[in-house]
């Protein structure tokens, strides 16, 4: 891909060439709104089982609760690496041009140190 910067007399190539580079850039900023977005949804999903637990602390049932808040402790922890997944495939199909993106490895670290809190929680939650 060539460079963004166009001289005066650019041809109709080499512009049809920046504007694929900017929709690349666009796409690739639109991925990261996209994996954040994937690890709220899972956060929240952590939080689900931490109010189901509040909830249900005095019920007849523990272990029904309990059970029930472990189910969204493992989704939220398959959302972290579904979003890491496809944002890695993602990524592998662009290039970024104008900008510096997340690399893979910091957004599966971020999945990685996410999963070791949803299941530190899910632990927390069954010994409760």
């Amino acid at each position: 891909m060539p460079e963004t910067d166009l001289s005066d007399d650019a041809t109709s190539t080499e512009m049809a060439d920046m504007r694929t580079a900017w929709a690349e850039d666009r796409t690739m900023l639109a991925n990261e709104r996209t994996f954040a977005g994937w690890m709220r949804t899972g956060m929240a999903c952590v939080a689900l089982a931490l109010g189901l637990k509040a909830v249900f602390k005095d019920t007849d049932y523990p272990l029904v609760a309990k059970s029930v808040a472990e189910v969204f402790i493992l989704v939220a922890i398959l959302i972290f690496w579904a979003a890491a997944s496809k944002s890695r495939q993602t990524q592998k199909r662009l290039d970024d041009h104008d900008i510096n993106a997340q690399s893979n490895r910091r957004m599966t670290g971020l999945a990685i140190c996410l999963t070791f809190g949803a299941a530190a929680t899910g632990v927390i939650l069954w010994l409760l």
